[in-house]
């Protein structure tokens, strides 16, 4: 097997999908170590998922910075100190901007709740269900300057007909851990 990549998770809320990729990690089934959690939010859950797992952590508050570009740069520091070379969004509810960008430049990924292009933005399993489509789905997607913008690297579809919003995000949830897993193993392997 190769070497271990370093990758860094950024997360702001309850962590289902860090603690799957984490979990992977450490069986091996990705040729990752997770590096650095980044996290906006200290309540959030995943941050008590990443000390009980032992991956070193970056809270931070963006009231606590004078701008943006402010405090992405403080993470990318922290990024470059851990060696990373992926980051993976995984329900971080921040637009990453400039700063961070322009250092991890098609480096950067993210899992989002609908099969982009269509439902863009924080509220996509709710547009999708306002909508009435039957076939929902994850997308995998480099980051770019754009809201959900950037190149699809992978997605999976799963059919809904029901009108539960809980039932059809467990639904979604269900197929992004293995998605997630699926396609970081690839992109760190073609490496």
């Amino acid at each position: 097997m190769s070497a271990k990549h370093k990758i860094a998770i950024f997360a702001s809320g309850y962590g289902s999908n860090f603690e799957a990729i984490a979990t992977a990690a450490f069986a091996g089934v990705i040729p990752a170590e997770i590096s650095l959690l980044v996290c906006d939010k200290s309540e959030a859950r995943v941050v008590e998922l990443a000390q009980k797992m032992g991956i070193p952590s970056f809270v931070f508050s963006a009231k606590d910075y004078a701008s943006k570009a402010d405090y992405e740069r403080e993470i990318v520091s922290r990024l470059r100190a851990a060696e990373v070379e992926l980051i993976c969004l995984a329900g971080y509810m921040k637009i990453v901007g400039e700063e961070l960008l322009s250092a991890y430049e098609g480096h950067i990924i993210n899992i989002h709740p609908s099969l982009l292009p269509s439902f863009k933005g924080a509220r996509a399993i709710e547009q999708a269900m306002e909508y009435g489509v039957k076939i929902f789905g994850a997308t995998i997607h480099y980051v770019d300057s754009s809201l959900d913008g950037g190149r699809i690297i992978a997605q999976r579809a799963v059919e809904y007909d029901g009108n539960s919003i809980e039932e059809v995000t467990a639904k979604i949830h269900s197929i992004e851990h293995e998605l997630y897993i699926q396609t970081i193993s690839k992109l760190l392997n073609k490496e």
